[in-house]
């Protein structure tokens, strides 16, 4: 990886978390009359440019819309072969990722994937743990929904069990009981292929995110793109609610 840092101006501030909705594989693959796995493979390649450029740039953290609980509807073919491509992902880059202080989390429901992977993912992220420099989140078997239906139930367990009254569920409470707890929302949403909705990814993280919508398919995703879009997040200016985000 060539993770030198080459940073932007920091005033505005750069974005802390970037998420990313990586859409347009399979219709890269249709252009150039190949089948879907060909996409995801130059898919693949985008993922590492795109965690070179956040180490280069100093984002803190990236969370990457790798498989929607939604996308168990496509032709079983092709999830098996984006599952193989996951493992390979897994056991090849891993090591590439810890050399360089990349820590792994992922979010989603587990139990829907094989053991293998879930084992491949135990690993790297009891492997990356400790590492600082950026933390890469996966979304895979991911989906906002039921994200917020899981952290209403432990909001419903906390209060039959007598631990907290219904007064005190708050933002804060709700923020605990998600997948990204610990984790800042993201600053900055960047979808590709021109598609312009969340998808059922990061409903509640998202509530104040600014949104950049690429035409770009995502193998297509390179350095100059993102740059581009960390500079038109740069020049934003941030409200919340009518109030001036404040700079660092």
């Amino acid at each position: 990886m060539n993770l030198q840092p080459q940073p932007l101006i920091d005033d505005p501030p750069l974005p802390v978390h970037v998420a990313i909705i990586m859409d347009g594989n399979r219709r890269w693959a249709r252009a150039r009359g190949m089948p879907p796995i060909y996409g995801h493979r130059h898919g693949a390649d985008a993922v590492r440019r795109t965690v070179e450029g956040c180490c280069r740039q100093g984002v803190r953290y990236l969370t990457l819309y790798a498989f929607s609980s939604e996308n168990w509807r496509r032709p079983q073919t092709e999830v098996g072969e984006l599952m193989n491509l996951l493992r390979y992902y897994l056991r090849k880059e891993i090591s590439s990722l810890h050399e360089n202080r990349i820590r792994v989390r992922v979010i989603g429901e587990r139990n829907g994937l094989d053991d293998d992977i879930r084992e491949l993912i135990t690993h790297a992220e009891t492997l990356t743990r400790r590492n600082d420099r950026l933390t890469m989140i996966v979304a895979l078997n991911y989906g906002a929904r039921a994200e917020l239906v899981e952290a209403a139930r432990a909001a419903a367990r906390a209060v039959a069990a007598g631990e907290i009254e219904v007064e005190q569920i708050d933002e804060a409470r709700i923020d605990g009981w998600l997948q990204t707890a610990g984790i800042p929302d993201p600053d900055l949403l960047i979808r590709t292929s021109g598609e312009q909705r969340l998808s059922n990814y990061l409903l509640w993280q998202c509530a104040y995110t600014e949104f950049i919508f690429v035409p770009e398919l995502w193998p297509e995703f390179n350095a100059e793109i993102f740059r581009g879009a960390i500079e038109s997040y740069q020049s934003r200016d941030r409200r919340y609610g009518g109030i001036k985000a404040q700079t660092a």
